[in-house]
């Protein structure tokens, strides 16, 4: 801005005064034919008194012969230091002066009463110039500060406006990097633009930072915790084969069996930590029929386990957008501890409920209390853990399967009775394109 002023001003001001000098030539050169045309109509007039009369009020009429002499000189001030030339041609020029204003002057030449050519030169000190470019020198710099003063201030206030979310996000990157914690900036008060999606787009990446380190720092925890057991027990037998298994062939037979067991349930462990930590991660969606899912889940449970496994629709075809794997995945995990923890037959219904589709398993067991309902989604929470170890559960499968529904926009439900059996309710949304 400041550059900008100054190249329009001093624009301004040189056109100005190139316009001023032109026209104070102009009438000086007007003046100057004037004189001449009146000394040209009036001979009998004395010349001296003519040129007097049209003498300037702050300049100076010259006559120059050939031999450059001055015949003569009026003034009202001493002005001789002026230089004075004989021209045989009109000729125009600006004589600079110090600590003063500057002299404009014409020269013409002109038939002198004698009959002579000799030059008629007229001099004007340029005051008024002068002191109209002060003016307009000293109008220019108060507009440029005018002009300046409220620029600064507005742009020191931007400046500050647009900096000061930059800094609070550089001192929040500062402060996590040092110390790892998981400072957000504060974006309320502030109106909808570039600053407070930038705000917005950075709290929602701490967010996420911090939900994937806790999950990883979850996942390590939860893993060294879970291993700890098998892992002491497989050392323990191996230790036990190590001193006694050559000489007992029982015993290395039972711990072979017990090291394999520990090896399959470490393995199962491993795989199913693995999926609910990758859960949430968007597998590729398509559009497929719930109903067959359901059909050929109840037909698989029907013949492996060799028991009655119900299964009721009464609607054709469900068309949800998801990951097949997934969601088949959560009904193998409810349809497996429906039939690990009851001897009955155990049902899997599917309704359409508003925009939604109910997948209900439901089987006639022990049931689970109100206690432990709450924290049957919690990782590795067994409500029986002695029957979850020999039935090969790890305490998993529920917080996988509310992981996989929650990333579909569903949600898991259970209704239990102690003694009566579980009803266990998965809702999924219905593609908006689905028809019955």
């Amino acid at each position: 801005m400041l550059i900008l002023i100054l190249l329009v001003n001093t624009s301004i001001y040189y056109l100005f005064h190139a316009q001023s000098l032109d026209r104070e030539m102009a009438d000086l050169n007007t003046q100057t034919n004037e004189i001449i045309s009146t000394l040209n109509e009036n001979p009998d007039i004395s010349q001296n008194d003519m040129l007097d009369a049209f003498l300037p009020t702050e300049g100076m009429i010259r006559v120059i012969d050939e031999s450059g002499s001055y015949i003569v000189e009026v003034m009202k001030a001493d002005y001789r230091e002026l230089q004075g030339r004989y021209v045989t041609s009109e000729s125009r020029s600006i004589i600079s002066m110090e600590n003063q204003a500057d002299f404009a002057t014409v020269a013409k030449p002109v038939i002198w009463e004698n009959g002579d050519v000799v030059t008629l030169q007229i001099y004007k000190k340029l005051t008024s110039h002068t002191s109209t470019m002060e003016t307009l020198f000293f109008v220019l710099v108060v507009a440029s500060l005018i002009m300046l003063i409220p620029t600064i201030v507005a742009g020191s206030f931007l400046s500050r406006v647009i900096t000061r979310p930059v800094g609070e996000l550089t001192e929040a990157m500062k402060e996590n990097t040092i110390y790892g914690s998981w400072k957000k900036i504060s974006a309320d008060d502030q109106s909808k633009d570039e600053l407070y999606e930038m705000k917005v787009t950075f709290n929602r990446m701490i967010d996420h930072l911090r939900e994937n380190f806790e999950k990883q720092e979850m996942f390590v925890s939860d893993a060294s915790h879970e291993l700890k057991t098998p892992i002491s027990i497989v050392k323990s037998y191996s230790q036990l084969m190590k001193r006694r298994g050559a000489d007992n062939p029982e015993l290395l037979e039972e711990s072979t069996e017990a090291i394999e067991s520990q090896a399959d349930r470490m393995q199962k462990l491993v795989e199913q930590m693995l999926l609910l930590a990758k859960s949430k991660d968007q597998d590729v969606y398509k559009l497929f029929n719930l109903i067959e899912l359901g059909r050929s889940t109840a037909e698989t449970f029907n013949g492996a386990y060799e028991r009655d496994i119900i299964f009721n629709t009464s609607a054709q075809a469900l068309q949800v957008n998801g990951s097949r794997d997934q969601l088949e995945q959560v009904l193998y995990i409810l349809m497996d501890n429906a039939i690990k923890y009851s001897e009955e037959a155990v049902t899997l219904s599917i309704r359409e409920k508003g925009r939604h589709a109910e997948i209900t398993v439901k089987d006639n067991g022990l049931g689970i209390s109100e206690a432990d309902q709450e924290k049957i989604f919690d990782r590795f929470y067994r409500v029986d853990k002695s029957r979850s170890r020999e039935t090969g559960g790890t305490g998993l499968g529920l917080s996988i399967a509310k992981a996989i529904a929650e990333a579909h926009g569903g949600k898991i439900n259970i209704s239990s009775t102690l003694g009566k059996g579980t009803v266990v309710t998965l809702s999924l949304p219905i593609h908006p394109t689905h028809e019955n």
